[in-house]
């Protein structure tokens, strides 16, 4: 609700502080004496477009200021946190603008830019006027004000927990599809390069083992020839033969040497051991000595083609094993990944499926409220002169391919003004006044479901008048005990169920004009009233007149 409006420099306006409250506030005053000034300031601090030509004639600078209280706008909190905004109990919102026409946001003075300042100041405030593209009259916001109508949220968070769910496991079943197509690009390889190592069934430790072989095979003729003089050596006459004859000459006298030739005695006997066991076992290494070429043939062509494999797929001979082991586990989740596919998807569909019964369900319910709001605004049309004709709530079925949040429906405002013609969107088939009328209907049936606090209705009341004004006025009272009201009206029916009657006059000084707003209190009202009713003369009729539309408003 606004609390508080300050404008400085601004048009005709010097310097003007205006304080508001709860309820009906009428703003009147002669034509051109500046009432559209107001609004307009309104606009700028909301996040309407700034220019110079805004600046009072020799300022340099304007600046507008507008204090609300935010306790009855639910969804203003939710929004100023997502913005990152401090709020409290009130929002101060501010403007000023440049003499080059570059203008400075704030909300509770903290800079922000203009879309901030706009989405803060469209959760505020709504203004009604016969040029203003309204949210009303928006098709976008149409479905969002039914579903607060016929207070859907319940089942609108439904519907967007199981779109949600639609959409992850959706996404989970692309990318396990675009993960599994690549696996199957691959497995044509995949399987080839299984079954050739499968055929080729490399061992740890083998390429090592082959390449020792080949290198004794290679050298095997050099090895049997020296094999076969160190046993030439080691047979008859040769050193076991001596070590033992030398053991034998020291034997004959080591009882007389007193142990000093227990050592060399004792490494004799070890010599002539180890002599007698090198010699066995070069005459053994000669008999298993191979030296077949063919098994040097057969040993490199293994060798080569393990080496051949390991440049295959890039790694050392020995690591193969490991390869051809990683290669069988990717086939095997190959098959794996289609259970697993198959299973994601059944979980997806079962999700679309419970979107869709939840977005049927929701439907059911908006065309109930469409029903009802259709009735609501049906009763408040024809004391607004609008009798013959028609508001329609349409709702149209969606594309599932459109599925969204808000579920399956796409819903429109249509009027018709004359019988036996097809409904269309309001802005076009709707004059001016009759479309601020239509606004005032909707408003009304859509008041306790209205998101913002304070609605502002510039000369919705224009080219009526007599009854159909009263209605008007009626009608606004009754809208402002749900929400603020600030109306701009040359209707004195409207001024007279004013909670608070705001005045703008016009003067000129020195060649210079300008406005100034006055809170009337009961004597200055009548007077204003009665002006409205007569004219610029004001007669004893015309104030007892405004005394008894006055007096009506407070039967």
């Amino acid at each position: 609700m606004l609390r508080s409006l300050s404008i400085h420099n601004l048009l005709l306006i010097e310097r003007l502080e205006l304080g508001f409250d709860a309820g009906l506030c009428v703003l009147t005053g002669e034509t051109g004496a500046g009432k559209s000034i107001l609004i307009d300031s309104l606009g700028l601090v909301l996040g309407g477009r700034a220019d110079a030509k805004l600046l009072r004639l020799g300022e340099s600078q304007a600046s507008v200021a507008a204090v609300f209280s935010t306790d009855a706008v639910e969804f203003l909190r939710a929004l100023l946190d997502e913005l990152g905004i401090e709020g409290g109990e009130e929002l101060l919102l501010r403007r000023t603008i440049g003499a080059d026409g570059r203008s400075r946001a704030f909300i509770n003075d903290a800079p922000v830019n203009v879309a901030t300042l706009k989405a803060v100041g469209g959760a505020l405030v709504e203004i009604v006027g016969q040029d203003d593209s309204d949210r009303l009259l928006d098709p976008s916001t149409h479905r969002a004000m039914l579903d607060a109508f016929g207070n859907h949220g319940a089942r609108l968070g439904a519907v967007a927990r199981a779109f949600e769910a639609t959409r992850q496991t959706t996404e989970a079943v692309a990318e396990a599809e675009a993960a599994l197509e690549k696996a199957r690009r691959d497995e044509e390889y995949l399987r080839h390069a299984v079954a050739e190592l499968g055929a080729l069934d490399p061992k740890p430790g083998e390429a090592a083992a082959l390449a020792e072989t080949r290198t004794r095979l290679q050298h095997g003729q050099r090895i049997a020839e020296a094999m076969a003089a160190a046993e030439t050596e080691l047979g008859a006459g040769g050193v076991a033969l001596k070590v033992r004859a030398a053991q034998r000459l020291l034997e004959r006298v080591a009882a007389q040497a007193g142990g000093h030739l227990d050592a060399a005695l004792a490494a004799l006997e070890r010599a002539a051991v180890e002599a007698d066991e090198a010699a066995e076992a070069i005459h053994a290494a000669i008999r298993t000595l191979d030296l077949d070429p063919r098994r040097l043939e057969s040993t490199e062509e293994r060798l080569f083609a393990l080496r051949a494999a390991a440049r295959k797929h890039q790694v050392d001979p020995d690591a193969l094993p490991l390869v051809r082991a990683r290669l069988d586990e990717t086939l095997a989740t190959l098959d794996g990944d289609e259970s697993r596919l198959g299973a994601l998807r059944r979980v997806r569909d079962a999700a679309w499926r419970a979107f869709l019964d939840a977005a049927r369900d929701l439907n059911e319910a908006r065309r109930g409220a469409a029903r009802a709001l259709d009735e609501a605004v049906a009763a408040e049309l024809k004391p607004l002169k609008l009798g013959t004709a028609r508001f329609e709530t349409a709702i149209e079925a969606l594309d599932e391919k459109d599925a969204a949040a808000h579920g399956l429906d796409r819903v429109r405002f249509q009027v018709a003004t004359l019988p036996g013609v097809a409904p269309g969107a309001l802005q076009r088939i709707a004059s001016g006044g009759e479309r601020s009328r239509f606004t005032l209907a909707l408003k009304l049936a859509l008041a306790r479901a209205s998101g913002v606090g304070t609605v502002i209705f510039d000369e919705v009341d224009s080219g009526v008048g007599g009854a159909v004004a009263d209605a008007v006025g009626e009608r606004l009272a009754r809208l402002a005990r749900h929400v603020q009201v600030l109306a701009v009206t040359h209707s004195p029916q409207v001024a007279a169920r004013g909670d608070l009657h705001l005045c703008v006059r016009r003067r000129e000084a020195k060649g210079r004009a300008s406005a100034s707003v006055e809170t009337l209190e009961p004597t200055k009202r009548r007077e204003e009233i009665a002006r409205m009713l007569s004219g610029a003369r004001v007669t004893d009729e015309a104030r007892a007149a405004a005394e008894s539309l006055i007096a009506g408003r407070r039967a």
